[in-house]
């Protein structure tokens, strides 16, 4: 049996990145330096909510919450108030707990203290790594850690200035997402892209 090569072989990715959605995130979100603030905090209420749970039950949820939470405005989320909690509770294409969707309301005006403090929410998160992304180079995910002292000190910061649901896994996890910190493996191709 003859092998077929192909001029277009298959790149290699992450192993967790599977899936339709997963890849399409993995392959343009994950690992990318964010720097808007609107997306910073998306990022912040998404990590959130997903303690506990998968990404993918995240991503999958994600739209729903984009209209949920009126495109992640921080400040119109710091208004919410009991009949906005209520009508989240009842929507089942979010996460329908009821600490996380404080968290996402407390967060919201923590956010925005953070923005007036500093200027925006972006100068402040990225401090914690100088300004520029980390750039690891795990052979397997089995290298990358669930946590790191910048991610302790970030944790502790937010903590102290009010945020809920923001624990030094969730941050790092963030910090990944914004592209903080690069952890695709060696052998991917976004990996190489990122640099």
């Amino acid at each position: 049996m003859t092998r077929v090569q192909s001029d277009n072989p298959k790149p290699v990715r992450c192993a967790w990145a599977t899936g339709e959605l997963m890849i399409r995130y993995h392959d343009e979100e994950w690992g990318v330096p964010a720097h808007d603030d609107r997306t910073l905090f998306e990022f912040l209420i998404l990590e959130g909510a997903q303690a506990g749970l998968s990404w993918t039950t995240i991503l999958n949820k994600r739209e729903n919450y984009r209209r949920a939470f009126e495109g992640f405005d921080p400040k119109r989320v710091a208004r919410y108030d009991r009949r906005k909690v209520a009508e989240l509770l009842e929507n089942p294409g979010i996460v329908r707990n009821r600490l996380k969707i404080a968290s996402a309301i407390a967060n919201a005006k923590a956010f925005l203290m953070v923005q007036e403090e500093c200027g925006s929410f972006d100068r402040f998160v990225w401090q914690f790594v100088d300004g520029k992304p980390r750039r690891n180079s795990p052979k397997s995910m089995k290298q990358v850690p669930a946590r790191t002292l910048e991610s302790d000190a970030m944790s502790k910061d937010l903590k102290r200035r009010g945020f809920n649901f923001v624990g030094s896994t969730i941050c790092y996890a963030f910090m990944q997402a914004v592209g903080m910190v690069n952890d695709h493996v060696v052998d991917c191709f976004r990996s190489r892209a990122l640099r």
